[in-house]
């Protein structure tokens, strides 16, 4: 493993000033590629990324089976190739990352993307895969919140991020321990290793000093995100999803996470990576100084809500509850496959087969279910 950051080239980045414009988009299942293009355009994706560098497309597959809201959806991924393939970008990968409870193969095949690769003959490379990138140790340029602290032997994030665009794919869902989730959680995955849920407890700072490492190493960052289904509850698996028709774009994480804070009924500025990104000029939360294209969502109000399941009810009272003085012991020695084994039981043994079993096939009966089946 190196130890040393590659050096990069001086680039320009994009100031939050600059890039604070969200593209908000109805749309339906036989206009929704088209759409997507339309919403990238509008939102600047040839000016946000660099042609002349490579593009990185981080989609987001929170868990293995093919769960509405939960997702990147394939139409989402496919009209983001299209759209860089349209927009002059010729090198173009996937990068998929290892989650404890979440095999990335299964995901990848069960969420219809296989097809999409092949299609647009993509080359897939999985961070965690030694023939495909090393972790090499960072040290970043600007001021830190807590990841230094959380990794004093130094922070490792993957040589073949540098130097490259990179392409969010999330979507519009909760999560149980950041309140909403979006383009700058869609970071953690792909920038930190296996040893990432040390942060859970400091999820919010961790995210925006992953933003600030993105803006480091990265010649450009755009995302789009898929609110054709939404999910509200325990995320970013066990929601119940939302059929909501809607798609977003931007080249400014933090606008769109707090657009789509927004939209689903949350004031932005109170969830904290959002203010904290905010404060550090990392992008724009505040929504009334953000450009809102396409649609007026002034209006608009979803009330989702997070509430909790029984894995993080059980979570909780280690990483920010009353037991958190045991949470070194828990995580950080060979006590937490208990709880890695603990969670992928529940999810996938209990929670899908007898309650998202149902939600599935609501979804694979619906006009967006019929446009998943055809990939």
């Amino acid at each position: 493993m190196n130890s040393t950051s590659p050096a990069l080239p001086p680039k320009n980045q994009i100031l939050p000033s600059e890039s604070s414009t969200v593209v908000v988009l109805k749309t339906k299942p036989e206009t929704v590629v088209e759409d997507y293009l339309r919403a990238q355009e509008m939102a600047g994706i040839s000016s946000a990324l660099d042609k002349t560098k490579p593009v990185i497309l981080k989609d987001n597959i929170s868990w293995h089976f093919a769960y509405p809201g939960a997702n990147t959806t394939p139409w989402q991924l496919e009209a983001a190739v299209k759209g860089l393939k349209q927009a002059g970008f010729d090198r173009i990968s996937v990068v998929q990352n290892k989650t404890v409870v979440t095999n990335a193969y299964k995901g990848e095949r069960l969420n219809r993307f296989v097809g999409v690769f092949k299609k647009y003959d993509l080359e897939v490379k999985f961070n965690f895969r030694p023939e495909d990138m090393s972790w090499i140790k960072y040290q970043p340029k600007g001021k830190l919140l807590i990841l230094d602290k959380i990794y004093p032997e130094g922070i490792l994030i993957p040589d073949y991020f540098f130097d490259k665009n990179i392409f969010h794919l999330p979507t519009v869902k909760t999560h149980i321990y950041t309140t909403t989730t979006g383009a700058m959680k869609n970071a953690f995955g792909g920038l930190l290793n296996t040893r990432r849920h040390y942060t859970h407890s400091v999820i919010h700072e961790t995210l925006v000093d992953l933003l600030m490492i993105q803006k480091e190493i990265h010649s450009g960052i755009f995302a789009t995100m898929d609110g054709t289904f939404c999910g509200s509850g325990p995320g970013p698996r066990t929601m119940i999803p939302v059929e909501k028709d809607i798609i977003l774009a931007s080249a400014d994480s933090v606008a769109i996470d707090a657009v789509a804070a927004k939209i689903m009924g949350f004031d932005p500025l109170s969830i904290p990576y959002i203010r904290l990104a905010h404060e550090k000029g990392l992008g724009c939360g505040d929504i009334d100084k953000i450009k809102v294209l396409g649609e007026d969502v002034t209006g608009w109000n979803f009330n989702f809500k997070v509430g909790d399941n029984l894995a993080s009810t059980g979570g909780d009272l280690f990483w920010f509850g009353p037991l958190k003085w045991l949470q070194h012991l828990m995580f950080h020695t060979p006590i937490v496959y208990f709880f890695i084994w603990s969670s992928f039981l529940y999810h996938d043994y209990f929670w899908y087969p007898f309650k998202g079993d149902k939600y599935v096939d609501q979804f694979l009966d619906s006009k967006w279910g019929k446009l998943f089946l055809t990939y």
